[in-house]
């Protein structure tokens, strides 16, 4: 009897020294609603916290759907260019206006500038990969989290 009491108390003591940790399941974010280009199943899509944008759209515009939250509060848009000309971009809002805006551009030499607004035109001088990082203006108040539309049109002189 004695035994038996004495491996009851250390069970008791032992449980209660665990820490019981509570885990809340986080919910998974919007679905990325992606554009496909209709000729041959291609698509730019948001994969994790970065666009890729390999493909154009009917329109000869490469067009791609992506989501600001609490996890991804930056988004990077890549995409190579092969010719000189203007970069064209532009970023639409599904809520219409927001604090959402392109922070930077990183150029295929690792040169970068920025901040601007939700339209951007530059001459594009290298050939190579470019990288425009998407996010809120950390100057203003409400950062914006939700849907947005990213439009990239090169065009050539």
């Amino acid at each position: 009897m004695k035994k038996i009491s004495i491996l009851l108390l250390s069970i008791f003591f032992f449980s209660c020294q665990q820490k019981e940790t509570k885990t809340t399941p986080v919910p998974p974010s919007d679905p990325v609603i992606v554009k496909k280009n209709k000729e041959n199943n291609e698509e730019n899509k948001q994969t994790g916290d970065t666009i890729f944008l390999n493909f154009k759209n009917e329109k000869g515009v490469f067009a791609a759907e992506g989501v600001l939250d609490s996890i991804h509060q930056k988004v990077y848009v890549k995409f190579n260019n092969e010719d000189s000309g203007e970069l064209a971009v532009k970023i639409i809002p599904t809520t219409g206006k927001g604090n959402i805006r392109f922070n930077q551009i990183i150029f295929p030499d690792r040169t970068s500038d920025g901040p601007f607004g939700m339209d951007l035109k530059i001459p594009l001088k290298q050939k190579g990969s470019y990288i425009m990082v998407i996010g809120h203006s950390l100057m203003a108040d409400n950062p914006f989290w939700g849907k947005f539309e990213v439009q990239l049109l090169v065009e050539n002189p």
